[in-house]
């Protein structure tokens, strides 16, 4: 296979917000009266904010309205932009830098698949908005992962096919989503909870393109 692009996540393989949406999401969830901890928060990597939402009162006995939700939803961003307002370049995580310059010198494009809303906020605020050829909106994809949507967004738009493309994420249902587009994925994390990965790397310290292109 001659891969032509390579789609990355941004929570967790680019820079770390998720402690920032952990934070966020651990005081929404304590305001609403839901026991909140780490190992629950994993549940919502890569999953949107109405979904994750959704999972947290999920756990609790009251109802709400989708007005209701829609406002907790915007409280919780609200928080979250606050935690992410000091971001600067020294956050993006190790190797990050060099994983998108080499896929950039091999030739290759370079796609972002965030769920993230604030993703172009977060990436303008470290500095790297530039190196990506195509940032998903996040707010015309009508399904979240571990729907393929959002990596066939950016595919479709760079202009390549799925299989074609590399993806690149940290979470669960981001492995899936890349899966479910027909694309092969590279996990970032732990093999035993990233096993449905085609490869699974620590870091983007590990990150080499030179192993697809040979």
């Amino acid at each position: 296979m001659t891969y032509k692009a390579v789609i990355f996540d941004l929570d967790g393989v680019i820079t770390d917000t998720a402690h920032y949406h952990y934070l966020a999401w651990k005081k929404l969830a304590e305001q609403v009266g839901v026991p909140f901890d780490e190992v629950f928060n994993e549940r919502l990597k890569g999953v949107d904010r109405m979904g994750s939402l959704n999972l947290i009162l999920a756990q609790g006995s009251a109802t709400y309205t989708e007005e209701e939700k829609v406002a907790l939803a915007t409280q919780k961003n609200a928080h979250y932009q606050e935690l992410i307002s000091t971001m600067s370049p020294a956050d993006l995580l190790p190797g990050a830098v060099e994983a998108l310059d080499s896929v950039r010198q091999a030739g290759l494009k370079i796609g972002l698949a965030s769920v993230s809303r604030n993703a172009l906020t977060v990436l303008t605020s470290l500095g790297i908005t530039d190196k990506f050829d195509y940032i998903v909106d996040a707010s015309k994809i009508a399904r979240g992962k571990p729907d393929p949507e959002i990596f066939l967004t950016a595919a479709e738009r760079l202009g390549v096919k799925p299989e074609e493309c590399i993806g690149v994420e940290d979470a669960v249902a981001g492995v899936q989503s890349i899966k479910a587009a027909g694309m092969y994925a590279v996990g970032v994390g732990d093999p035993a909870v990233l096993s449905q990965a085609d490869q699974v790397i620590a870091s983007l310290t590990a990150f080499s393109i030179a192993d697809f292109l040979n």
